[in-house]
């Protein structure tokens, strides 16, 4: 049988994460030995939770702080596109369509199911919501795919052997699914943190639909489309802002304990979080930003997207450390009266003494239960603190399957940037600016009120945008990927051509007369520089990426993506 098929038809094998349904090829529970009770229903659909990474699962990445295709870290080595050559088989590709296919067998088979008429339109409901997801990530990285709403068999040679079907097409049955979802979906699981509801529903609409919204104008210059989805992306994020139920965590403190807490329950900003159990599921994000071993730290411009705290613009070379005087930071290179003068967040996220290679430094030191906790050094100076908790003995901080802090996967802030964006686009100015000032108000900065007129700004859009995409980038630092994908949907992915931005390769000022300066590559203004190592070309294929070989090979009607 032809490799697409297989890849498309995956679901013959594709429950070897569950056990209960390990040895069962589909066609043995889809005749009606499986989905016999509404308790297996629900084991069948809790599978879909491992869809979301969060911080990883013991010593795997997970979709926080450790993807660098973007300019906010800068890395030793090259770090350049995930693709560079046409592959043979693509990840996405092939798991994407092996969960859509899940979800269809759900689909299929759920009607017979003895159940209530709730809980029946729940799982209906997730069955929509996750194939949506689904096809969603496949549209985000290849544009034109496939839409499957059944599982495939040979006959099915419209797909199997057919060309890809137009991005509008996919999208438009994305949102279909997406509408089914959050309609149907009910009050079941309203009150958990830890489980799909209407409110999980209504995030990822919002994320989809606030992506292609973006998408069709700064891409297409679809104005109509462009309305629509973003329209859709309003509508969601005001029904999570309207239900009462979510709010920020207050100040820059409650800001961090959202990334760095043992325990998120309660956090009245979770829609849902991967809750980390010692012994039973770990991660190493903690070990990775305080390890032994150099690690990715934030760029210069990254460092230089920060506002002061009156709402301002930083001087782009307002950033030189000095020698600190008291305590264990004395002759150590901080950065403190730095971060003292920026947008609080900042001072959330890194560290405010400097740490390079030739001037290591133990985070925590001297902080009891951290005794004996690693000298780490980090690429560009500035060490990332955000996922950090001191509170965790050093023995598991300090371990690639011992981290347990709980990670956010959809959170009101998130949804307050996305109501700010797709109201701005739509020319609401004034509900824009509430939900980007009570961002701002939640860690003391100054409201947005007047333009600040950066002169970074010289792609046309408003500076009220340009601002809420500001806001978008230093509260989502190091979350999810999500700079990547905003300067794709936005269409300014050139921002990561190395050579046009240079700031990107580069970390923090460091003077001659520092420890260890003369270890550390710097430019021949002070700053930590990787630029020799670190190379991006930027080329406008890299917009999508492209069709695996493996797939033409077998079926050539795919097509290939633009420029590859």
């Amino acid at each position: 049988m032809k490799k697409i098929i297989l890849s498309l038809m995956a679901g013959m094998v594709l429950l070897t994460g569950c056990d209960l349904l390990n040895n069962n090829p589909d066609d043995s529970f889809t005749k009606g030995n499986f989905f016999t009770s509404e308790s297996n229903v629900e084991m069948y659909t809790n599978y879909f939770y491992s869809e979301w990474s969060g911080y990883g699962n013991n010593g795997s990445y997970g979709t926080f702080y450790f993807p660098t295709l973007n300019d906010n870290q800068a890395v030793t080595g090259i770090t350049t596109w995930d693709f560079i050559t046409i592959p043979a088989t693509d990840g996405t590709w092939d798991a994407s369509y092996a969960e859509v296919r899940r979800a269809n067998i759900l689909l299929e088979n759920i009607d017979g199911v003895e159940m209530s008429a709730a809980s029946m339109a729940y799982y209906k409901s997730l069955g929509h919501l996750y194939r949506a997801w689904q096809h969603f990530c496949v549209v985000r990285k290849f544009g034109d795919c496939y839409w499957v709403d059944h599982s495939l068999t040979t006959e099915d040679e419209d797909i199997l052997y057919g060309p890809r079907q137009p991005r509008n097409t996919v999208m438009d049955n994305i949102l279909a699914d997406l509408n089914y979802a959050v309609e149907n979906m009910g009050d079941k699981n309203a009150d958990s943190r830890t489980a799909y509801n209407v409110y999980v529903a209504q995030a990822i609409k919002a994320q989809i639909c606030l992506f292609e919204g973006t998408y069709a104008k700064y891409h297409k210059n679809d104005t109509e489309r462009s309305k629509k989805y973003l329209a859709e992306a309003k509508a969601a994020t005001e029904a999570i802002i309207k239900s009462g139920k979510f709010a920020l965590t207050p100040g820059a403190e409650g800001y961090r304990a959202n990334y760095n807490s043992l325990e998120l329950a309660g956090n009245t900003e979770m829609i849902m979080y991967k809750n980390y159990v010692q012994n039973v599921l770990r991660h190493a994000t903690q070990d990775y930003c305080c390890g032994s071993t150099p690690t990715n730290g934030m760029s210069k411009a990254a460092f230089n997207a920060y506002l002061k705290k009156d709402g301002t613009l930083a001087d782009k070379n307002d950033d030189h450390g000095v020698l600190g005087t008291e305590g264990y930071d004395a002759g150590k290179p901080v950065i403190y009266h730095l971060l003292e003068a920026r947008d609080p967040r900042l001072a959330q996220q890194i560290d405010g003494y400097l740490c390079y290679v030739g001037n290591n430094r133990a985070r925590y030191e001297g902080v009891e239960g951290q005794i004996g906790a690693a000298e780490n050094t980090v690429t560009t100076g500035y060490g990332i603190l955000k996922f950090d908790e001191p509170e965790t003995p050093s023995g598991l901080r300090q371990s690639t399957t011992g981290n347990v802090t709980d990670c956010p996967l959809f959170w009101y802030a998130e949804i307050l940037l996305t109501h700010a964006e797709a109201c701005a686009e739509l020319g609401e100015e004034a509900a824009a600016k509430e939900s980007l000032n009570a961002l701002r108000n939640r860690v003391g900065m100054e409201p947005y009120t007047v333009a600040v007129n950066d002169p970074a700004n010289k792609i046309g859009v408003s500076d009220l945008i340009w601002e809420i995409r500001r806001e978008r980038r230093v509260e989502l630092m190091f979350d999810n990927n999500d700079r990547y994908w905003s300067l794709i949907r936005w269409h300014q992915l050139d921002l990561l051509d190395t050579e046009k931005n240079p700031d990107q390769t580069k970390g923090a000022w460091i003077a001659d007369t520092w420890p260890g300066a003369d270890q550390v590559k710097r430019d021949a203004n002070g700053y930590i520089d990787l630029t020799a190592d670190y190379v991006r070309k930027f080329e406008e294929k890299h917009y999508l990426a492209p069709i695996p070989s493996g797939q033409i090979v077998l079926n050539p009607q795919i097509g290939q993506n633009p420029g590859w």
